[in-house]
């Protein structure tokens, strides 16, 4: 698997888990599904003696880098991965980012290369801003296991608050109908000609009314985190899609 790969298949591991986790209804669940199977490989066992060599220049690698990551001890302590989970991701991570950080336009640009069929770059900008949990303009390996592993093996209170991270595009705690918008009009136009039912222009802002009405309970314009998550526990397709990403690396 080639460096470009590699990143693809982190990128797709984001970008399936963070899609169920927002709005499970955009993408038939079996083309998800499909998707996910192509990541699997990325997991293969490797000979002992492969995976002790790996492990040592890992190690090695993070005294290097300009972005020195904590130590995969350290990461494996305060994430759901394993020791084995963190040096294939870090592989990928360290072969795109070789100083340690990525920054939004490199994000941007993988997001591209995985989405041909669709304009990423807004929700790319977006999903940064989540990963960015410091706000300094650049995304840490810590930065982007930590987020991974809440998608992919956290609780669903995790999850549902990470979500409403995404949304919460300006951070004052509050989702309103315009930044829920925002981001449903981004995961459209990344998701292009592979939106199920096929997309009307209206469709986006259709799709948010009446989302927003129900978790909007007490009409007040805006959505708390509490009205989110109650209105996505309450939801059977928003809580099947919370289970689909589990041990997928």
């Amino acid at each position: 698997m080639d460096t470009r790969e590699r990143v693809m298949t982190i990128s797709g591991r984001v970008d399936a888990a963070v899609s169920s986790a927002g709005y499970p209804s955009l993408v038939r669940e079996g083309g998800v599904r499909a998707r996910l199977m192509r990541l699997l490989p990325c997991a293969a066992a490797k000979s002992s003696s492969g995976a002790e060599q790996n492990s040592i220049e890992d190690e090695l690698e993070l005294s290097t880098v300009r972005h020195r990551p904590e130590g995969l001890g350290q990461l494996e302590a305060q994430t759901r991965f394993s020791r084995k989970e963190l040096q294939i991701l870090y592989r990928g991570f360290k072969n795109e980012c070789p100083s340690g950080v990525v920054n939004e336009e490199t994000f941007k640009d993988i997001y591209a290369q995985f989405f041909p069929q669709g304009d990423a770059s807004m929700y790319a900008h977006f999903l940064f801003n989540a990963f960015d949990t410091d706000h300094n303009g650049s995304v840490s390996f810590e930065d982007f296991v930590m987020g991974l592993s809440i998608l992919l093996r956290g609780t669903i209170q995790e999850k549902l608050n990470w979500a409403f991270n995404l949304y919460d595009i300006n951070k004052d705690g509050y989702i309103t109908k315009e930044e829920m918008l925002d981001i449903m009009k981004a995961i459209y136009d990344m998701m292009g000609k592979c939106t199920y039912p096929v997309l009307k222009e209206e469709t986006p802002r259709q799709h948010v009314d009446v989302f927003f009405q129900k978790m909007d309970k007490n009409k007040d314009g805006v959505v708390t985190i509490d009205e989110f998550i109650d209105c996505c526990q309450n939801d059977e397709n928003i809580m099947r899609s919370m289970h689909l990403f589990e041990n997928v690396l």
